[in-house]
């Protein structure tokens, strides 16, 4: 096996295990969640944001585009559909999950992990939540179909287009 295909291979991997994670959040995670009183939302939200933030979560976040970056210029070839295949897997993760994670998630994340619950209201708790919830479900949601389109590009181009030997 060469270099390359292990590193598209390593890309597939931390790509689909990232597509899982916000996939399982938008069909079924964010649906429980939703389902809580406003304390109770605000308080498991702020657990789940403070205890993703680890090890493993981080090698499959941050290797997912280091990895497809590297397979775009592995496999650069300007006649080769698998070439754009992998760019536009990368582009889709890039700006889809990344980006998006980045500019809308995580700042909801940290307004809310600045929060004091416990010294807040019951209608401060309310207004907090409608800040947070609806927004932060919505771009989840653009996270879980750009990292799918990801994953059907990377999918597609090891099924269909076989690399050069």
């Amino acid at each position: 096996m060469k270099l390359q295909e292990i590193i598209l291979t390593a890309a597939v991997i931390t790509s689909a295990l990232i597509s899982g994670l916000f996939f399982a959040y938008t069909f079924s995670v964010n649906l429980g969640l939703h389902k809580l009183d406003d304390k109770g939302y605000l308080l498991a939200m702020q657990h789940i944001n403070r205890e993703i933030l680890n090890p493993v979560f981080y090698c499959c976040f941050m290797g997912a585009p280091l990895l497809l970056i590297a397979s775009s210029v592995m496999y650069f070839d300007l006649s080769s559909p698998k070439f754009y295949l992998i760019a536009a897997a990368c582009a889709s993760y890039i700006i889809g999950v990344f980006v998006i994670t980045a500019a809308k998630n995580v700042p909801l994340n940290n307004q809310l992990d600045r929060f004091n619950i416990t010294a807040a209201t019951s209608e401060t708790i309310h207004r907090m939540r409608v800040l947070i919830e609806k927004p932060w479900v919505f771009w989840n949601n653009m996270r879980t179909l750009f990292s799918f389109l990801t994953l059907v590009c990377l999918i597609v181009s090891l099924i269909f287009f076989k690399s050069k030997d």
